[in-house]
């Protein structure tokens, strides 16, 4: 008799948010072996359905629903995607992990430290694993430097830049709930220039300190449309200055990373994702060109972006392995941001020490105002 194989197990995905992102997200999925988007839902069955229809498993339309308690309870789920704004992550993640499911939010993974508190804590005490997606960190690029600076080959790390310059004008921000501290939790700071911040610290790792200032110059929002700001960051090396901005009032757009060691100054260019031709490693003058040499980036290009960053996130669920590199540390990112609107409320330094302080771990917006420091408007 034939032997009996057992049939694999498919892992079971849900959506939770048809919006732009959401696309990115089911792409990838398609792309995973053994992983199938069998739901979303939206608060709008149409828009819901419409998505369903063109990225269901195969051409079959994944369930739809109205709500994430339905798809939850119908859809017998392994893991939930969110893809909603971030002022819904919290509950939805806590409902999520204590139906059994792993969750994978979009950032900012929320609207403070003590949300971000909750989801980790609801996660751990089911036995549930929390993924935030942070893409720009990912890519063979990526692995490359940070590989090279941990191991020193570029020396000591001495002052960086972190520049978000994108632009966002009037038709972005008729949405409702944009540029409002309810609806978005922040300014570009949170919305925007995280996702740079996040990749300097994959980077260079541990920080210790924070300065910020918050400007409204131009747009009409409750929120900031300028964010500048200093962070430390204690590299085994030595420390490192960080020159932090983000805005929405860059007519010609770039994301920028920078970093100027003791051998090398190595850049990123890019807009909203990278590859090979995006990054550059200018040698100090007196390197060596086989030392130089040896820097340069693989043959084998990997670029930034959802596909890589869930690939890893679902291999090592299913290796049952802790949460990969391109996807550990959800809350430093938004540790550092909290730390520079804290900054600007008041006036003063923010250390990394202090946001032990349930104050430093509320709402952003309270950071800002209830120390009459809102940000300046022209």
């Amino acid at each position: 008799m034939p032997e009996t194989v057992a049939p694999l197990t498919v892992v079971r995905a849900g959506i939770l948010g048809t919006g732009g992102v959401a696309r990115l997200h089911a792409e990838a999925l398609a792309a995973l072996p053994g992983v199938e988007l069998v739901a979303v839902s939206d608060s709008s069955l149409e828009r819901a359905a419409a998505f369903a229809e063109q990225h269901g498993e195969d051409g079959r339309l994944a369930s739809v629903h109205a709500t994430l308690e339905g798809m939850l309870a119908e859809a017998a789920l392994d893991v939930v995607h969110l893809c909603t704004p971030p002022s819904g992550h919290a509950d939805q993640t806590i409902a999520a992990v204590e139906a059994g499911c792993d969750v994978i939010a979009e950032k900012p993974p929320a609207f403070s430290l003590a949300e971000l508190d909750r989801m980790t804590v609801a996660a751990g005490a089911a036995g549930r694993r929390l993924a935030v997606v942070f893409q720009q960190r990912t890519g063979s690029a990526v692995a490359h430097v940070k590989a090279l600076l941990d191991e020193g080959a570029f020396g000591a790390p001495r002052v960086a830049l972190c520049h978000t310059l994108w632009h966002r004008g009037d038709e972005y921000y008729a949405v409702p709930w944009r540029g409002t501290w309810a609806g978005e939790g922040g300014g570009t700071l949170l919305s925007h220039g995280i996702h740079q911040i996040d990749l300097l610290a994959h980077l260079l790792g541990d920080w210790s300190e924070a300065s910020g200032a918050l400007w409204r110059l131009d747009r009409n929002l409750e929120t900031e449309d300028l964010a500048t700001g200093t962070v430390l960051f204690e590299h085994p090396l030595g420390a490192v200055v960080a020159s932090v901005v983000s805005t929405v009032l860059s007519p010609r757009e770039q994301s920028i990373i920078r970093l100027d060691c003791d051998l090398a100054t190595i850049e990123l260019v890019h807009l909203y994702g990278h590859g090979h031709d995006h990054w550059r490693i200018t040698p100090a003058a007196g390197v060596d060109e086989a030392v130089a040499a040896s820097w340069a980036l693989p043959d084998d290009e990997v670029a930034s972006g959802h596909g890589v960053l869930l690939e890893a996130v679902y291999g090592a669920r299913a290796a049952g392995l802790p949460m990969p590199d391109v996807a550990a540390e959800p809350a430093r990112a938004l540790e550092i941001v909290t730390a520079l609107y804290a900054s600007a409320g008041r006036g003063a330094p923010i250390a990394k020490s202090a946001l032990s302080d349930v104050a430093l771990r509320g709402p952003l917006e309270t950071m800002v105002r209830d120390r009459r420091r809102a940000p300046q408007s022209s």
